[in-house]
């Protein structure tokens, strides 16, 4: 079976009765395709990244079918229908094949952390000596204010 999410906007303008019928009636035509819906969501009224027919807004809904047809008649009804501004139909089953393909490919393995080291309380921290040949590396200091330039005076304006 494929799966399929579709997601269409509505026009704010379309009263609350009008969309809930266009709900059903793109939910029955999910059904006499022969798909079942697996998940519907209301998003609710958004705002719009750009306008469409003068509208900032639109209110969002998403439906998650499985089919083993394609979703054509759909497709066709939201084109044709004027409340909606616009409406996408994307077929996931292959991202989650692909996503399964690479889990198992690459399966993520068990990490242990490991112990931490135990240091010798007694014994003080002494850098390992250097040869006598090569001159000793000093510290590097935190830079300090006397280091730092002066800053430039300018004259005053009069």
């Amino acid at each position: 079976m494929r799966t399929y999410e579709v997601l269409f906007i509505l026009s704010p303008q379309v009263p609350e009765e009008e969309a809930t019928t266009l709900i059903g009636e793109f939910r029955s035509v999910v059904e006499k395709l022969g798909a079942t819906m697996k998940n519907e969501e209301s998003w609710g009224r958004r705002r719009l990244a750009y306008p469409i027919n003068k509208s900032n807004e639109g209110v969002y809904h998403l439906f998650v079918v499985e089919s083993d047809s394609s979703l054509a008649e759909l497709d066709r009804r939201a084109k044709n229908s004027d409340k909606v501004l616009r409406h996408m139909i994307v077929r996931t089953d292959l991202d989650h094949k692909r996503a399964d393909k690479l889990a198992k490919k690459n399966p993520k393995k068990e990490r242990v952390r490991p112990a931490p080291e135990a240091f010798p309380s007694a014994a003080p921290y002494a850098p390992s000596a250097a040869p006598s040949s090569a001159p000793a590396a000093a510290p590097a200091a935190a830079p300090s204010a006397e280091a730092a330039p002066a800053p430039v005076e300018t004259p005053a304006a009069e």
